[in-house]
């Protein structure tokens, strides 16, 4: 009776350890998701104007926060510059960069977005639930959150998540 105790607290232990390792750890879920997306209204990179949420509604939407001091953004990047070519859209939100940073980053790698927003501090990634560059959010035609990828973006969430939920058909 004396080893029952830490013998049940062990096994339990065990339990949660193997219920653990069964998930992947870069699935976050976000507690954004079904909910209206943050308003916003920040500069558009190399603009005069700016740019908020409403202006997005309508269509589903890929927002995708990068960063010029990001070293998985450049991971994912060539595959942005695909899709671009092929036709979609995607809104890029460069955080906590200057825009000397982000526009000399782009102008090295290329520039894969359709209209690029400055969130200098940061305000609208924490609205957003950002905690590390990349993450990429894909929002219904009302402007609720549907999907959060969290790090770079690869051919198979592409194909398999996100294409979907914008209603393209991946090219193979």
């Amino acid at each position: 009776m004396r080893y029952a105790l830490p013998i049940i607290v062990l096994l339990g232990l065990i339990v949660l350890l193997a219920i653990g390792l069964t998930h992947d750890p870069r699935e976050v879920p976000s507690p954004l998701i079904g909910k209206p997306a943050p308003a916003f209204d920040l500069p558009v990179l190399d603009q005069p104007q700016r740019m908020g949420l409403a202006s997005l509604k309508g269509r589903p939407q890929m927002i995708n926060f990068f960063a010029s001091w990001c070293a998985a953004c450049r991971d994912e990047h060539p595959l942005f510059m695909r899709l671009a070519q092929q036709g979609v859209e995607i809104i890029g939100m460069d955080y906590k960069d200057t825009d000397a940073e982000g526009r000399r980053w782009l102008n090295q790698h290329g520039n894969p977005y359709r209209t690029v927003l400055i969130d200098a501090e940061g305000k609208t990634g924490l609205d957003f639930g950002v905690y590390g560059v990349p993450e990429t959010f894909i929002l219904d035609a009302q402007g609720l959150i549907v999907y959060k990828h969290i790090g770079a973006v690869t051919e198979a969430a592409w194909r398999e998540k996100i294409a979907p939920l914008l209603g393209v058909k991946p090219e193979r």
